[in-house]
């Protein structure tokens, strides 16, 4: 069990603008001062990066009382691709083990699922890593539906995280339906839609060639235009009712069931605290049928991923 809202660690890699290691550790001041007590990283954020500031901190703060979920399964070289092979997974929880400064992390998750590779296999070595006392549970990420049921099959999941926010819809076409079913927890990544949700849009004129919203649709000309003017709407809707957008963003991905834990993600103290205000929103059926009527399902403009970036993801509607 954890706390309603978690912590995603990718802006801890400058994967959204460039941060340090003593705002990165003063964000995790602030989850620890407010509740927030699971942390979400990746072998891939920055190569390990994350995992080390992560690392750093539990060190210096050995009473934290985190629970940590890491991922693997993506290898860069010669070029990327997926490996969900016993080895090229059991070097890469090594390695973030290393990173981490811990013999055992909470959760670990498939980052990418290789295609070929049967999802069962995969599950199998995961169940094996459970037996050896290296992980606590199995995750998977951007998974269908049908490879949950695959993989629940020979052993219990204990989560699947995919991007899920009011612009990106697509998980209530089956998956968090299917873990309420299974009992499994669904994890929403991007929450707040890349920084959509903030009390200030992005500038993708600035982003950086590193950004990761660089190649976005989402973010790019028209598609930007036409995704702005929506959310100055809502943004109106939410001020009227004394909430931050952020806040009630998170709190719309709370409503969708109780076996959601979304994860945020951010890299300072008062983006942190806006969020978190999320678990204190609640909404009357006035509030959801406004909220429905300002962004309705399939709202937004431009695919959430470019073609590169969306290799991996398994679409299923």
């Amino acid at each position: 069990m954890v706390g309603a809202v978690g912590l995603g660690c990718m802006s801890f890699a400058g994967f959204y603008g460039e941060t340090d290691l003593a705002t990165s550790h003063d964000t995790l001041d602030a989850a620890r001062d407010h509740g927030v007590d699971f942390l979400d990283t990746a072998l891939l954020y920055g190569m390990g990066k994350s995992e080390e500031v992560i690392g750093s901190y539990l060190k210096a703060n050995p009473e934290h009382g985190f629970k940590i979920a890491t991922k693997g399964g993506i290898e860069t070289k010669p070029t990327r691709h997926f490996d969900n092979s016993e080895p090229s997974l059991r070097r890469a929880l090594e390695s973030s083990l290393k990173r981490l400064g811990v013999d055992y992390v909470d959760l670990y998750y498939i980052h990418r699922r290789e295609a070929d590779r049967p999802i069962e296999d995969v599950t199998q070595t995961l169940a094996k890593f459970i037996k050896e006392g290296k992980i606590g549970g199995i995750g998977y990420s951007e998974i269908a539906p049908n490879s949950l049921r695959r993989a629940h099959a020979v052993h219990p999941v204990m989560a699947v995280q995919s991007e899920y926010s009011l612009w990106t819809r697509q998980p209530e076409m089956g998956m968090i339906q299917t873990c309420a079913e299974l009992d499994v927890a669904f994890v929403p990544f991007s929450p707040v839609a890349r920084g959509m949700f903030a009390d200030t849009f992005p500038e993708p004129e600035t982003f950086a060639d590193t950004d990761f919203r660089k190649a976005q649709p989402r973010f790019m000309g028209e598609n930007f235009t036409a995704n702005c003017a929506k959310l100055d709407r809502f943004r109106d809707f939410c001020t009227s009712r004394g909430w931050s957008p952020a806040g009630a963003a998170i709190a719309w991905t709370l409503d969708q069931g109780d076996h959601l834990i979304p994860i945020p993600g951010t890299r300072s103290r008062a983006h942190l605290e806006q969020l978190v205000d999320g678990d204190a929103i609640e909404f009357t059926d006035e509030d959801r049928a406004e909220i429905d009527r300002i962004l309705p399902i399939g709202w937004a403009h431009g695919d959430r991923y470019s073609d590169a970036q969306i290799v991996g993801v398994e679409r299923y509607c």
